[in-house]
């Protein structure tokens, strides 16, 4: 279903902005055949070169492609606005409408202009996260814990676009927070453990008092889930797969949760299950909940969770459309939400699949929250 909608994407900016141009017919074919390759590029790369989640060819390659599937998306957006506002006008200008509809040099502005901005998503994709630091309070969280802080990473997808020294550089930056608890929710790679096995190396050197702590996101189970499990367990990650686990601070408990993904169903491996990653949790213990997706945040919050971190919809990655993404994820897409008496928080992550490395507007994050204790709700 992907391969068509971009094949229908591609056929209607062939339709508004090349063949109205004034090129000779080769000029325009050729132009019409890149358009088609830049859409289909994740079929040509799943087919010869690794597979759709983890196209296994150079970071250079995968920038310029990333560079041209964006352009191509931002152009087919910007000419469907230009479209809408040029039929718009018509109901009231039937001239002005057509000037707009037909404009030359606006389609070519819009051509460059997407090119331009493809490029800068491209950057904004691939560089070193940003720190973002965020105070939370939670009602009844044990005194010992005030000032508590935790690192939060997800969607890290190492890939052949993310490789090792991006990995640790990313984890250099975590390190420096001096956390006492390091949380990572999901998505960490993209592809099999021996292609990634350089990639996740540094992985290893997350440092925190109370550990690091995972979860599986959604990409974990497109290649050897039960493979990648026992990777990171190795990295001196442990993973949390609907169960929990308590740390100790001054003789005051903090509840961990975790859930696994809804794509596990693809490898016959457990569902998301919110009452088992809660067994045995007190009524009135605070929990924090890792879960890849913010989806089911309702749910979560009356089982008894108090803070639920999420990744999964990388912020949106472009300002504007991020409302699809929102729209799909039950309305959560980026930042903090109150869901009854639970605190959500969506992280735009520190990484990205690499088949759409674009990001405007929706900047990357490793983010760093410090627990403070407030009074019952």
């Amino acid at each position: 279903m992907f391969h068509v909608i971009t094949a229908l994407i591609a056929l209607y900016v062939t339709w508004r902005f090349v063949w109205p141009l004034a090129w000779p017919a080769k000029a325009k074919a050729l132009l019409a055949a890149a358009i088609f390759l830049a859409a289909e590029h994740h079929l040509v790369t799943r087919t010869f070169f690794g597979t759709m989640a983890s196209p296994e060819v150079p970071a250079a390659v995968l920038m310029v492609l990333g560079w041209a599937f964006g352009a191509l998306i931002l152009l087919a957006l910007f000419l469907f606005i230009k479209d809408v506002a040029g039929l718009a006008l018509s109901m009231f200008s039937r001239s002005r409408g057509r000037a707009l509809l037909s404009c030359t040099r606006l389609r070519a502005g819009l051509a460059a202009a997407s090119l331009v901005l493809s490029a800068l998503g491209v950057w904004q994709a691939v560089r070193l996260p940003d720190v973002k630091t965020i105070e939370v309070a939670l009602p009844g969280l044990p005194q010992a814990y005030d000032g508590f802080r935790i690192a939060h990473l997800t969607d890290l997808h190492a890939s052949r676009l993310l490789q090792a020294d991006w990995m640790q550089a990313v984890v250099a930056r975590t390190n420096a927070l001096d956390p006492d608890l390091t949380l990572i929710t999901g998505d960490l790679v993209d592809g099999t453990t021996a292609a990634r096995a350089a990639d996740v190396q540094p992985l290893r050197d997350l440092r925190a008092p109370h550990g690091v702590v995972a979860i599986p996101g959604n990409h974990e189970y497109y290649a050897e889930y039960l493979g990648w499990m026992q990777a990171f367990e190795k990295l001196g990650l442990r993973m949390l797969k609907n169960e929990n686990m308590a740390i100790e601070r001054d003789g005051q408990t903090l509840v961990l949760a975790g859930i696994t993904d809804s794509a596990a169903a693809r490898v016959d491996q457990p569902l998301p299950d919110i009452a088992a990653a809660m067994n045995g949790v007190p009524p009135s213990a605070t929990v924090i909940l890792l879960s890849h997706r913010p989806v089911g945040a309702v749910r979560h919050a009356q089982a008894g969770a108090s803070l639920q971190l999420s990744g999964h919809t990388h912020g949106g990655q472009i300002l504007g459309p991020h409302l699809l993404t929102q729209w799909a994820n039950e309305g959560f897409v980026s930042g903090m939400y109150q869901v009854g008496n639970m605190k959500l928080y969506v992280s735009n992550g520190a990484g990205l699949w690499p088949g759409f490395p674009i990001r405007l507007g929706r900047p990357s994050e490793i983010t760093q929250f410090v627990l403070r204790a407030a009074p019952p709700a």
